[in-house]
């Protein structure tokens, strides 16, 4: 059925009170609407008759289908969930109630539809209660009227008690009531306040001073914009001028739909700011010393890694000092370095030392000992195989050149490496290429050189041992690692570092060494340098007893060499296999003992642990042999030779 069989409804559709609209589930199409259907939405009829009635519930179609849903299922159905689109965009409040019609679209029955209008209705009981007022008389008038004054007083009652400052402002910004909690918090009485413009009198300015203009006030912008506003960071001015940190909320009173003021609710928050300044200046405090602390630390690591990076390398002689300055010099780039000396010197240290301190650090330092590798594997060992490569390659290996890709590869005892792969060595160090054994793909690599070597790699060069060329690229940056004899005073800061480690991993307590110990130490010759000591030192401390140690000296070599007939004064002389030093060597030992104690004992000569007690002889003993011996020294310790 379309439209036009409606008509047949006649009066009761057209004139009815209520909105209605008969409408088509199937197509969602209106079929026909009432004039007070017409009034209600704002639109004729004939509009009505096209519009889907989806168009007039946009942002609300899932509300509709559960609606008509219900209404298909139940026979009938109410909601206030749906609010219709007005023509004047007016907002309504309405309640909903279809009924479902035996007859209806072509494709089924229809719904009615009716609209109930909520304020209508309200507005029709207050219309229904003022004619019963009028018709009751005097007395119902006088009841409702005590009614109104029990709701006043009892407003009243809880504007008394309450907590936060309330006061009211009517259209004008002139105050209307002020409850005693904001007489309290503002120091102006309500007789003060009440018919002035408050922004006037108590937020006239902001917190830094400046001016606050009244069309600036959000309390002001809440009657004329409509809407609730809310600050949580001002000041209102007391009545003694001292500022009052607030947070507010001015709220809009309505009469119908026009404004006709605001109530603004606010609280002291003085002290709140006054802890969450106190807190943020904490923070802030808190941030600084977080901030210092991180620079302290950077620092702390920076000096960790200036002497961490020297570490194992001991000693407070000018050739230790020289080393550690050629090491910081040349641990920044890349260049090949050579390390010279005999066995036993700490030439790996050195090596560490420059990797620790290069921009290297965080990648690895691979040491290969090329005395230890059989001839036919240095190829392997350098460059890795693929498997299948010779008898026994069952699976692909690395070579140590690629394990130290982006770090520093560290050659043991280079002049061990068999001429055959010098050749193949070279190329890597000048191409960065090499090939696995058994493998023709080329890989790159970019690798740091540090060379060791107690031979004297020229000689081998002239001798036809060694590359020329490959000496040459090992050569960039030679350093010479002294031999322990050559560094007499840093003897007893040696020993008395390998004690204090040995003492930890044995767990043998507090040993420490006395001062004989350490005159026999300084006059040993020490022909296997550090290694030598240290070997020396742990043999002590195993066999010590009752915290007591006993240095166990090996005795001098025997020397075989017949003496020459024209030594010089200086020169060792030998008669048979008895070792006879000169004046002038035992002089030169002499002083070189005197100078280690000196050190040791930080300049000092006389006293408990002074040089004089470390040498077990009379100070004015020492101070004679230190004058004979042409030892100039300051009194902050600093020795002049």
């Amino acid at each position: 059925m379309d439209s036009r069989d409606f008509v047949n409804w006649g009066v009761a559709f057209d004139c009815g009170i209520e909105a209605t609209l008969i409408v088509d589930p199937a197509s969602g199409r209106i079929l026909d609407a009432n004039p007070a259907a017409c009034r209600l939405l704002g639109q004729d009829r004939q509009r009505l008759r096209v519009t889907p009635v989806t168009d007039l519930h946009r942002g609300q179609e899932a509300q509709l289908v559960v609606f008509t849903e219900a209404v298909l299922n139940r026979g009938s159905y109410w909601s206030r969930g749906l609010a219709p689109l007005h023509a004047g965009e007016a907002e309504l409040r309405l309640e909903y109630s279809g009924v479902l019609l035996a007859e209806g679209g072509q494709e089924g029955p229809a719904i009615l539809l009716t609209l109930y209008d909520l304020d209508g209705h309200r507005r029709r009981e207050i219309d229904a209660e003022a004619e019963l007022y009028m018709r009751d008389g005097i007395g119902e008038w006088r009841r409702v009227q005590r009614v109104f004054q029990n709701i006043e007083r009892e407003s009243q009652l809880i504007l008394q008690a309450a907590g936060e400052g309330i006061y009211g402002i009517d259209a004008e910004g002139k105050t209307t009531f002020v409850n005693p909690a904001a007489e309290r918090i503002l120091g102006w009485s309500a007789e003060d306040l009440l018919g002035q413009n408050v922004h006037a009198i108590v937020h006239h300015h902001r917190p830094d001073g400046t001016h606050y203009p009244e069309e600036d006030c959000p309390i002001y912008m809440a009657f004329r914009e409509g809407r609730v506003r809310r600050v949580s960071d001002e000041v209102f001015w007391r009545r003694d001028g001292r500022p009052v940190w607030v947070e507010y909320t001015s709220t809009p009173i309505r009469s119908g739909a026009r404004v006709i003021g605001a109530v603004v609710v606010f609280r002291d928050i003085t002290q709140r700011r006054e802890a969450d300044e106190r807190l943020r200046a904490a923070l802030a405090e808190v941030d600084r010393l977080r901030e210092r602390l991180e620079l302290e630390n950077a620092y702390l690591q920076e000096e960790i890694r200036i002497t961490g990076k020297h570490r194992g390398i001991i000693g407070r002689s000018g050739a230790i000092q020289h080393i550690l300055r050629q090491v910081e010099l040349v641990a920044p780039t890349d260049a090949s370095v050579l390390v010279t000396g005999e066995s036993g010197t700490g030439k790996e240290l050195i090596a560490r030392a420059i990797h620790d301190a290069s921009r290297r650090s965080e990648r690895p330092l691979i040491r290969v000992n090329c005395a230890a590798i059989p001839r036919e594997l240095f190829e392997s060992e350098f460059f890795g195989h693929a498997r299948g490569a010779f008898t026994g390659a069952m699976r692909d290996r690395v070579g140590r050149f690629e394990l130290a890709d982006g770090g520093t590869l560290f050659l043991d005892e280079v002049g061990e490496i068999p001429l055959a792969l010098q050749g193949k060595l070279l190329r890597v160090l000048q191409e960065g290429q090499f090939e696995r054994v058994g493998e023709e793909r080329t890989r790159k690599v970019d690798v740091r050189i540090v060379a060791a070597t107690n031979r004297d790699l020229r000689a081998e060069v002239e001798q036809g041992r060694f590359r020329q060329d490959l000496y040459f690229r090992l050569n960039v940056f030679p350093i010479e690692s002294p031999s322990l004899r050559s560094r007499a005073e840093d003897i007893p800061i040696l020993a008395t570092h390998f004690l204090r480690d040995v003492s930890g991993k044995l767990n043998s307590g507090d040993l420490t060494l006395s001062e004989g110990d350490v005159r026999r130490l300084m006059a040993y010759t020490w022909p296997g340098n550090v290694r030598e000591l240290q070997n020396v030192i742990e043999r002590a401390a195993i066999l010590a007893r009752q915290g007591r140690i006993h240095i166990d000296l090996p005795a001098p070599p025997v020397r075989t060499e017949e003496p020459r007939a024209d030594a010089e004064e200086g020169a060792v002389s030998r008669i048979g296999t008895r070792q006879i030093e000169t004046r002038n060597d035992l002089r030169e030992r002499e002083r070189a003992s005197i100078l280690a104690a000196l050190d040791a004992a930080g300049g000092k000569v006389s006293g408990a642990g002074g040089a004089a007690d470390l040498l077990g002889m009379r100070p004015t003993t020492l101070s004679s042999r230190i004058k004979a011996l042409g030892i100039g020294f300051e009194r902050t310790g600093r020795r002049k030779i």
